[in-house]
């Protein structure tokens, strides 16, 4: 009797159980473990207070990246990066002290690769098709889009992976999502994710784990694949998936921490059996035509809050679920917008290009397409582009994109999280809005009373020449550039 066809999860899934209990809990082995310093100091002290040591040392990797600032690294020449905040300052000293004591790899905040968590991990080749890998953050998802199962855990979890390199979990339910044709012009992975989440809500995928499928995501970028797996946990979604293909070797091989020599041969010998299965069933599926996507950005206080850059605010009142009505009505009202205002008529005050979304080159190549030869508006109090990682800064300044955004005004700024969150000085002041290439749009997320209107790389820049929101498409009409991101 042949096997059962089996999805991409469920064979990651299956090789990864250690043991199974009647109720269906598994003891699941993790392959590879991130930390950073908001979620861990109370998991080393947990390890500390019981005297434990940390199972696999050598399968985690520590980077700083929340509270750290974005301004000069002023220490340089081997000194102490400066914090000026008290709190933050404890955290990267708690998680400098951890790795030491513990004996874990860790990249220092003023090492040449230094950078955002899921940024570096795919980036140093930690990130490989077909693992398991965890991190006390729920952006963690960005990593299935090499293949691997990853997903955000808590501080009491990420303590038991240090002590024990396993989780206790239920197996998920699965969702394909399936994409086929091509995104139109000035239309970028960033678009799709919002409007999946626009249309399925932000529970649309809650405890799932989404594989993304179709044509569409076949011809995306890996960068492109990083921003979508990204955004899976704004629907609600354990985690999201794409197999491992072409692209994807070819992304991952050389990378520093990825196989080399004949192991390598092995591991993309491997790597290419866990495409989902011809005739296997996912618990779910949605099916979209790429066609239909045009940019997008949010108008409320959640991702699904968003609407084609063509339209307008839309009326609370529309909404048949009381409790969306409800929800509109107290978005609207810290938005402070009006219902049947139209969205290219919202003008704003600072502009942030950089997160775990959308801070890799190809969304610098995008957003620099869009202002080369043009300058930020004078409405715009701040415009801020921050590398997801040192290298990606490099390679930037290498192809002369930061000599663009400069020239244009915006600053060019160090590898962090920045303004995704306001966890570190770039922050967006009260009743001030934000045109966020970030993930996430909650009430005080960029700073208390900050207003945040989540888009696209290219999006986001024909905001800051504009000083409003605006179709990018109305820009760069007659020069395309690169809007892929």
């Amino acid at each position: 009797m042949s096997e059962r066809p089996r999805t991409l999860y469920e064979k990651i899934w299956d090789a990864h159980v250690v043991a199974r209990r009647e109720d269906g809990t598994c003891l699941i082995y993790i392959d590879r473990h991130l930390v950073h310093e908001v979620t861990s100091p109370q998991a080393f002290e947990g390890l500390r207070a019981a005297g434990r040591k940390i199972r696999r040392p050598d399968l985690t990797l520590a980077v700083a990246d929340h509270n750290i600032p974005t301004t000069a690294r002023v220490g340089g020449n081997g000194g102490p990066l400066l914090i000026e905040d008290p709190e933050s300052a404890v955290q990267v000293a708690a998680l400098e002290d951890n790795v030491r004591e513990f004996g874990v790899p860790y990249i220092d905040v003023l090492a040449a690769h230094q950078g955002i968590v899921h940024v570096v991990g795919p980036e140093q080749g930690f990130t490989l098709p077909g693992t398991t890998i965890v991190c006390g953050d729920s952006h963690t998802a960005a990593h299935g889009a090499l293949g691997a199962l990853a997903f955000g855990i808590g501080t009491s979890e990420v303590e038991h992976v240090l002590a024990t390199q396993t989780l206790a979990m239920k197996q998920s339910p699965t969702l394909e999502i399936r994409v086929d044709g091509d995104l139109g012009f000035g239309v970028t992975p960033k678009d799709l994710i919002l409007a999946i989440i626009g249309r399925i809500g932000m529970s649309g995928g809650t405890g799932h784990v989404i594989e993304y499928r179709g044509s569409t995501f076949a011809a995306m970028s890996i960068e492109g694949r990083l921003t979508v797996a990204n955004m899976s946990i704004e629907a609600g979604a354990r985690s999201g998936l794409f197999a491992p293909d072409e692209k994807t070797f070819a992304y991952l091989k050389g990378r520093p921490m990825a196989p080399a020599g004949e192991a390598w041969d092995q591991a993309v010998a491997q790597w290419r059996t866990l495409a989902t299965d011809e005739g296997a069933e996912f618990d779910r599926s949605v099916r979209f035509d790429a066609a239909d996507i045009v940019p997008m950005v949010t108008w409320g206080t959640s991702p699904e809050d968003v609407a084609p850059i063509t339209g307008s605010v839309p009326n609370p009142d529309s909404m048949a679920d009381p409790a969306k009505r409800e929800a509109a009505r107290r978005s609207l009202e810290y938005m402070d917008l009006e219902p049947g205002h139209r969205l290219q008529d919202i003008a704003v005050e600072h502009i942030f290009i950089g997160s775990c979304t959308n801070s890799r080159i190809e969304d610098l190549r995008a957003a620099a397409a869009v202002v080369r030869g043009r300058k930020v508006s004078d409405r715009i109090k701040q415009a801020l582009i921050v590398p997801g990682s040192g290298l990606v800064k490099r390679q930037a300044e290498n192809e002369g994109l930061d000599r663009i955004f400069l020239a244009a005004g915006f600053d060019w700024r160090e590898p962090g999280c920045s303004m995704c969150l306001a966890m570190n000085p770039d922050k967006v002041p009260p009743r001030e809005r934000c045109a966020s290439t970030s993930n996430r749009n909650f009430v005080g997320r960029q700073g208390p009373g900050a207003r945040t209107h989540l888009m696209s790389p290219a999006m986001a820049a024909a905001a800051a020449v504009t000083g409003r929101l605006t179709d990018v498409r109305d820009l760069v009409n007659d020069d395309p550039g690169e809007l892929a991101a």
